[in-house]
Parts: C-alpha cells; sequence; structure tokens
C-alpha cells in the first residue's frame, strides 16, 4: 500500500502514525531522497530501503508512538561496515538523515445537551483542535443563531439534532470522550447507558450531584452493568476545588478536565475514572 493511501486510512481508523523520510542522502543510500514510510503501532507501509536503515527508523518511530510524542525528530546514521547497529550491517558508504514526524489522532469529544453549561462549554472546546460534537433533542438550542458563537471555531464542530440523543453514539468516531449534560434526567440516564455499552468510548463524563448517580447507579446495575462498567463512569466532572456554580465556571472547570484526559491519553493510552470530582449539578 503506498504510504500516503496508509497515512489516509490509519488517519481515518484515529491510529496514531509517524511519517519517516528520507530527508537528506550524503553518498550512496538505498533510496534517494524524499522516500518515505508510515509506521503504526502494529505495522508499517512503504520503505525507505529496508535493511538497518528501515530497522532502525521504524523502531524508533515505535519508541515515538508509545511515548505519545508530538514533536518531530531527526536521525543520522552512517551506512557503514564500521558502524555499530542492532540490526545487522548496511555498508552502502553513505550517511542519511531521516525525519520521523508524528501523526496523532485528532481528539474527539461529544457534549449531550447544548444548555446553559452545554453552549459555554462548546465555546471553550470550539477554540482547540479536535472534533467537536454537539448534541440535543431539542431544535431550539441547536439553531444557527444561538450556536453563531462558534462561527470562528478551531475544531471541527458536527451538530446533531436527534431525538433519541443517544443513538448518536452510533456516529461518533472511536475514541470519543462523552460528556452528559441534558436537560432531562431520563435522558441522561438513557446516554450513559448506551454510552457504556458503546465499544471505544474513551471516557464518559457525567455532570450532576452525588445523589443523582446514586440513583443512576441503581438503575445502571439493574440495566446488567457491573462495577468495572459503573467505574467507567466519572461524575460530578470538573477540577477539583472549583466550585463556582455559574454556568461559564463550571464550563471552564469540565472543558479544563476532558482536556486533561485528551492529553493523557495522548502519552499513557485512555487514562482511569477520575472519582474525586468537585461537587456540582447543572439539572435540579
Amino acid at each position: 500500500m503506498d504510504w500516503l493511501d496508509a497515512l489516509q486510512r490509519l488517519r481515518d481508523a484515529r491510529t496514531p502514525a509517524v511519517v519517516v523520510t528520507l530527508a537528506m542522502v550524503r553518498g550512496h543510500a538505498p533510496r534517494n531522497g524524499g522516500a518515505k514510510m508510515v509506521v503504526s503501532p502494529g505495522d508499517a507501509f512503504g520503505t525507505i530501503g529496508g535493511g538497518n536503515l528501515e530497522a532502525t527508523a521504524v523502531a524508533r518511530a515505535q519508541v515515538m508512538l508509545a511515548s505519545g510524542a508530538a514533536e518531530p525528530e531527526l536521525l543520522t546514521l552512517t551506512l557503514s561496515d564500521k558502524a555499530g547497529t542492532d540490526y545487522g550491517v548496511q555498508c552502502c558508504g553513505g550517511e542519511v538523515t531521516l525525519l520521523l514526524e508524528p501523526v496523532r489522532v485528532v481528539p474527539s469529544v461529544a457534549v449531550f445537551g447544548i444548555g446553559h453549561v452545554g453552549l459555554e462549554l462548546a465555546r471553550i472546546l470550539a477554540r482547540q483542535s479536535l472534533a467537536l460534537h454537539l448534541v440535543d433533542s431539542r431544535a431550539d438550542m441547536l439553531a444557527a443563531a444561538r450556536l453563531a458563537p462558534l462561527a470562528d471555531a478551531v475544531a471541527e464542530v458536527h451538530v446533531h439534532h436527534a431525538p433519541v440523543p443517544e443513538a448518536v453514539l452510533r456516529d461518533v468516531p472511536p475514541g470519543t470522550h462523552v460528556l452528559v449534560m441534558t436537560h432531562d434526567h431520563a435522558e441522561d440516564l438513557a446516554i450513559v447507558d448506551q454510552a457504556l455499552r458503546t465499544d471505544g468510548v474513551a471516557s464518559i463524563g457525567l455532570i450532576g450531584s452525588r445523589s443523582k448517580w446514586s440513583r443512576f447507579r441503581a438503575k445502571l446495575t439493574d440495566a446488567g452493568h457491573d462495577e468495572d462498567a459503573l467505574a467507567r463512569v466519572t461524575t460530578p466532572i470538573g477540577l477539583p476545588g472549583l466550585t463556582g456554580k455559574q454556568p461559564a465556571t463550571i464550563a471552564v472547570s469540565v472543558a479544563a478536565g476532558i482536556l486533561q484526559l485528551i492529553e493523557q491519553a495522548a502519552t499513557t493510552g485512555p487514562p482511569l475514572p477520575v472519582r474525586e470530582r468537585a461537587k456540582r449539578d447543572d439539572t435540579p
């Protein structure tokens, strides 16, 4: 598969990768300058010449993927029988410089409920480089005039008017962080229930008080969810210690918390649920 096609498929599948380019060649080398390959966590596509050169590049790319590296790196290798290597001898006689560029997955966040807090949260998250899905069962909450503050968004904003909002979970990409804050506790419960049944959801955050979660826990348990599943739900959401209840304050707190999860996932894999959150409730 061509490296460019492979990169597009990896992006569509939300799989991180490293693009390896033979940036500079001095003397003899297996490929000319500009040759490229793509390395994913479990595979490699294209070639920069095979042998020790390629094996070294792949190994370094895998280290970058495992650490969640965000910055490109340069790697210079001497192709000589006198150069000590881990992957055999390659004695073309030249020297090459490789450029390794990480291509990180664009984060995805789905906000269910675009009320006062949801809209303030959308305004903050829209300034980030991510896919932002805004979901509400009420068409007026998603009216163009109401969402006008998002017109200059950096994020890719996807608006979903859905009378059955939990159905949107089938359409969001794998790895999406789900935030549940609708106007209706019955909707909240249905969305959390479906999120727990949906493969690939990165995290589930539920706005509300501890008493609300106590009621939800009982109903979700009756619906067949065990303790491990329930531990995936973070509630209350937001940063500990930021206890103001103004919509903008709650939104700042929730946005900071979700951005922490996104950064954590990029560098160390999916985060564990955080149970100790500031106490707040958007809907009585």
